[in-house]
């Protein structure tokens, strides 16, 4: 499985949401500056994740994004099906059981897409928003510490 840019920056945009949220909307210029992402490209994803019931926009002055559920209750494959569809890497029509595959009365193959669909589905409906977001804390923290401490990155 392979996922786009909408699945990699929307995820990225979610995580940033989730940290600089707290209460007060954000703005799609300073989640595009935090993340490098391009602001009408991030205009796209939004439009996706507000679709999907993950985040809601508020206009004016001090408009912005929120989410609209807490971090904790957003499942990285939330987000990963409202900007990507289906994450299944395996499209097989056997599993559907509709007939859709002439071979599907014999084919022992099926069990195995069906294993793997099935694990990368519950891999990321496990992850959630808010760990994503506590782990990059948690990461920007060491990072500035390092330079704090005169460390470079290797």
């Amino acid at each position: 499985m392979k996922l786009s840019t909408k699945g990699r920056y929307g995820l990225r945009a979610m995580i940033d949401l989730a940290q600089y949220g707290g209460g007060e909307p954000v703005s799609l210029a300073s989640i595009a500056a935090r993340q490098n992402i391009s602001e009408n490209y991030l205009e796209q994803l939004i439009a996706r994740l507000r679709k999907a019931g993950l985040v809601e926009g508020f206009r004016g002055a001090g408009g912005g994004y929120l989410l609209k559920r807490p971090a904790e209750e957003i499942s990285v494959g939330d987000i990963l099906r409202a900007l990507e569809g289906s994450l299944s890497p395996v499209e097989c029509p056997g599993l559907l059981g509709n007939g859709g595959c002439s071979g599907e009365d014999l084919c022992v193959a099926k069990y195995v897409w069906k294993k793997i669909n099935e694990s990368v589905n519950r891999t990321v409906d496990e992850m959630k928003l808010s760990d994503l977001a506590e782990e990059s804390r948690r990461v920007r923290e060491a990072k500035k510490d390092l330079q704090v401490h005169g460390i470079e990155e290797e």
